[in-house]
């Protein structure tokens, strides 16, 4: 249903209820006014004649509207005439119908076996003190018969109470009530109606206008502005349907960015599995040449064999490790890490591969350990990307050193140096990009997948540590963590 149609029905059902309680007051009114017309008319007839007639035959009285006969009006003064105000009170107009009239003692006791007996509101009422009484003998309109129990100035005698009793519906000419006016509810209706639809009007061309705004906002990809006019509810939704669209532009342009650098991930991935791959499959297809020809194996072709082997399970892990880096902090699990034994759980699975390249490597920890909170995958993970990445790209003859140290005010450095060819100054600010290698590094080796150092880098932002990297004293590369040391039995909140 349309907001016009629907706003309308609304004001028809609120209109309804309004124009229902206004027919109920002037209903009310008109009751009250036939109630005291007609202890008006009692009172006029029985301040004549009436009472006379009344207290002489108390048995048989009783009175009819149309036969009743006005007292007669007193004579107008001699004179000048007075000022103004003289003159009798307008009587009463006479009721036109069947309208009677009966006598009751002070008792409430009626001498004429034809009159009505009282009903017990009635007589309640008087005996309460009340002058006037009356009680519906319908559903209570004016229209209805009713009675009307009127209490006389005397307070003594056969017709102490007069009880007005006017049945049916009056006949033609002059009444004391009237049907209930138009203008107490069509008009309202009419006039709120025309009201409502007349001020719905701009409200459902800007409805309009924002609903062909967000269609072509929505077939442009979420593209271009959403028009915002005025400072009422339908701007703030239409500034709302306009940061949601830029929200969704936003996400939709990371979604893409995220799936190109997947695209670029996957390709550049491929290109660096293939060439250890093929280096590998070159090695032992010389090997087992030699084999089948009966001639030794040199060392120097299966050091190579084993180091692309290495390789390729590096290449492996990292990209779990990516894999996992991608999800976030709510992958962490969060523990107390000893590095010490982190940095001699690295230190082992490198040296062969070390001594295979002809370089050194060194290690040096303190004493008592040096305890962090961390995912402890994840950080070794990072310093054997570090380590792996000295050892390879250094020299014949190198060295390489791992050194973890305490530093003032609970943090610790954990430093990996080596006296290779090092990374110009200029590529230090990019090289912890994924797939971006040193100048030095591409001249030697294998090919090389470039997410080591990427890896180590997002590690350390998720534990909330940091890396620098530099030109060591050696003349190569120098690479810090750095870190807060968290207290024994610290776990994560």
């Amino acid at each position: 249903m349309k907001l016009r149609m629907r706003l309308a029905l609304t004001t028809v059902a609120v209109a309804i209820p309004v124009a229902l309680c206004m027919g109920w007051i002037h209903l009310v009114l008109e009751t009250r006014a036939v109630e005291t017309a007609l202890s008006e008319y009692a009172l006029a007839h029985m301040a004549g004649e009436g009472r006379e007639q009344c207290e002489a035959a108390p048995d048989t009285w009783s009175l009819e509207g149309s036969r009743a006969r006005r007292p007669p009006p007193p004579e107008r003064p001699k004179g000048p005439p007075p000022e103004r105000g003289w003159g009798p009170p307008p009587r009463p107009r006479e009721p036109r119908g069947n309208t009677r009239l009966f006598a009751y003692d002070p008792d409430l006791t009626a001498r004429n076996p034809q009159a009505p007996p009282l009903e017990p509101s009635l007589a309640r009422a008087m005996r309460q003190g009340e002058d006037v009484a009356g009680q519906a003998l319908g559903w209570g309109g004016p229209n209805d018969a009713r009675d009307v129990l009127v209490r006389m100035p005397w307070s003594s005698g056969p017709c102490a109470f007069v009880l007005v009793r006017m049945s049916g519906r009056p006949g033609p000419g002059p009444s004391w009530y009237s049907p209930i006016p138009p203008e107490f509810w069509l008009l309202p209706t009419v006039m709120s109606l025309v009201g409502v639809l007349l001020a719905l009007g701009p409200v459902v061309r800007r409805l309009r206008q924002l609903t062909g705004e967000v269609k072509v906002f929505v077939r442009s990809t979420y593209q271009g502005p959403i028009t915002v006019h005025g400072d009422d509810e339908i701007s703030e939704l239409a500034l709302a349907f306009d940061e949601a669209g830029r929200a969704i532009h936003a996400q939709i342009d990371l979604k893409e960015k995220r799936e190109q650098t997947l695209r670029s991930f996957l390709q550049n991935t491929t290109h660096d599995v293939m060439i250890p791959l093929t280096v590998l499959q070159g090695h032992l297809a010389e090997m087992q040449q030699r084999a089948a020809r009966g001639e030794p194996v040199e060392r120097e072709v299966i050091a190579a064999a084993s180091q692309e082997a290495h390789y390729m399970a590096a290449l492996l892990h990292n990209l779990g490790a990516a894999a996992r880096l991608e999800a976030g902090e709510p992958g962490m699990q969060r523990a107390p890490v000893d590095l010490n034994a982190l940095v001699g759980r690295c230190i082992g699975r490198h040296r062969p591969i070390a001594r295979q390249q002809g370089v050194q490597l060194e290690h040096a920890v303190p004493e008592p350990p040096v305890l962090v909170l961390g995912d402890d995958t994840l950080i070794e993970q990072a310093v054997s990307n570090v380590i792996y990445n000295a050892v390879r790209y250094n020299a014949r003859g190198g060295h390489v050193a791992v050194v973890l140290e305490r530093e003032p005010g609970a943090t610790f450095r954990l430093r990996v140096l080596d006296d290779g060819p090092g990374i110009p100054e200029h590529e230090l600010p990019h090289i912890l990009e994924r797939h971006v290698r040193g100048d030095a590094a591409r001249t030697r080796g294998p090919g090389g997948h470039g997410l080591g150092l990427a890896i180590a880098s997002r590690v350390t932002v998720l534990h909330g540590w940091s890396l620098k990297l530099g030109r060591s004293e050696y003349g190569g590369l120098q690479v810090d963590f750095l870190g807060e040391e968290s207290a024994p039995g610290q776990k994560d909140a």
